[in-house]
């Protein structure tokens, strides 16, 4: 990495977006930080002219991500560090999602990311550096009942990173997943989209979870600013992780869920090697 990277950031209105293009300006770095609405990511440019550039994106918008693009090559000549971060969670039993809210979450959690990756890899490419850094979820390694839409989102991501990762890495591109838990963001606040839930029989289930997230939002254990330290550090070394968890709960969550699925898969190995041809 170079020693006065450039970040292109989405999704900075708020949480780790905003927080992250806060450390990155506080170390120095020039940044891209994008937002749907400019207006609200601009005071971020304040003070910071020379190495900062506030751009309206809308990762859904073909058109508006090769504006982004576009105008960050044309200013800083480069994009070094990508943060997939835009997105929002959305909660619902599987049985009572409603298709357009599962639609719309996939266009903004899955193919927006995509879209955005893919326009700057040609970048990284000619540089022949860049580091890919997709912000995914432990429900991306795991599922929990009322978010099977917003996990299949962050799954879809996480097993394309893992392709993209063997493309792009014998190029001198890294990829990593950060999977964070619970933190103090807007995800359970404002940007939270929910169906209600209606149908009693998943009421202590998808509906209590629902309730439970709400209540806890604002409340969470992870801070969002060592989270931003945490991304910045990563793209410091030169060995970055594929994965990275994120938060006490976080870990303990992840690392309970990947050793049960280890114990099953082995604990049916042979069913599984007898359904080869024989030798």
């Amino acid at each position: 990495m170079t020693q006065n990277p450039v970040w292109l950031i989405t999704g900075c209105s708020t949480g780790f977006g905003r927080e992250l293009a806060k450390e990155v300006l506080k170390k120095g770095f020039r940044a891209v930080i994008t937002a749907r609405n400019k207006h609200s990511v601009e005071d971020l440019v304040v003070g910071h002219e020379q190495n900062a550039l506030a751009l309206a994106l809308d990762v859904t918008d073909p058109r508006a991500i090769h504006h982004a693009v576009e105008q960050a090559n044309a200013k800083f000549g480069a994009v070094d560090v990508l943060v997939n971060n835009a997105g929002y969670g959305y909660q619902s039993s599987v049985e009572e999602g409603e298709e357009q809210a599962i639609r719309d979450q996939f266009d903004a959690n899955v193919f927006g990311l995509f879209a955005v990756t893919r326009a700057v890899l040609p970048l990284m490419r000619e540089a022949g550096r860049g580091h890919i850094i997709n912000v995914t979820s432990i429900g991306g390694l795991m599922g929990f009942a009322s978010s099977g839409y917003y996990s299949a989102t962050k799954h879809a991501v996480e097993g394309w990173s893992d392709s993209l990762s063997l493309e792009v890495s014998p190029l001198g591109i890294h990829v990593t997943c950060v999977e964070p838990g619970p933190f103090r963001t807007d995800w359970a606040g404002r940007s939270l989209k929910q169906t209600p839930n209606k149908i009693a029989d998943y009421a202590d289930t998808a509906g209590a979870r629902m309730k439970t997230t709400s209540d806890n939002s604002g409340k969470q254990a992870g801070d969002p600013v060592r989270a931003a330290q945490a991304m910045i550090a990563i793209t410091q070394v030169d060995k970055p992780p594929r994965h990275l968890v994120l938060g006490a709960i976080g870990h303990e969550a992840v690392t309970k869920k990947l050793k049960e699925r280890l114990a099953e898969i082995e604990q049916w190995k042979q069913t599984a090697l007898d359904t080869d041809y024989p030798s």
